[in-house]
C-alpha cells in the first residue's frame, strides 16, 4: 500500500471490507466537520448508504458534492481530500477496480452520474 492509500492516510474513516486480485471494497464513515488527508482512488464505483454534503479538493480544484442515500456513482481515478460540510454523517461503500482503464479518460474531480 502506498502512502496515498486512503486506508493508510485515514484509517479512522476508511476500512477495507473485502479484497482480492481484481477489486478492493472500502467502507467510508465520517461525521460533520471531519476532513480526510490527500489520498488517491483508482477507478471506483461508489454506493451511498447515507445522504451527505462534502467538499472535494485537489490543489486549486474544488467541487461541492451533495448526494442522497441509495445512489451509485462512477468515480474516475483521482487524488483528492474531502471535508464533510453537511450536518449529517457520511456512510458510503467504494468498490475500487485494480485493473487499469482500457483507455484513460479525462480526469474529473468527484463522483459522476455516468
Amino acid at each position: 500500500m502506498s502512502a496515498e492509500d486512503p486506508a493508510v492516510t485515514d484509517p479512522e474513516f476508511y476500512k477495507v471490507v473485502f479484497e482480492n486480485e481484481r477489486v478492493r471494497v472500502l467502507e467510508y464513515r465520517d461525521a460533520p466537520g471531519d476532513q480526510t488527508h490527500p489520498h488517491r482512488h483508482p477507478d471506483s464505483v461508489m454506493f451511498t448508504l447515507s445522504s451527505f454534503r462534502r467538499r472535494i479538493s485537489n490543489g486549486d480544484q474544488e467541487v461541492e458534492v451533495e448526494l442522497p442515500a441509495g445512489v451509485v456513482r462512477w468515480l474516475g481515478a483521482q487524488e483528492h481530500a474531502g471535508l464533510n460540510i453537511g450536518d449529517t454523517a457520511t456512510h458510503s461503500i467504494f468498490v475500487e477496480l485494480k485493473e487499469p482503464a482500457p483507455v484513460p479518460g479525462p480526469s474529473v474531480l468527484g463522483p459522476q452520474a455516468t
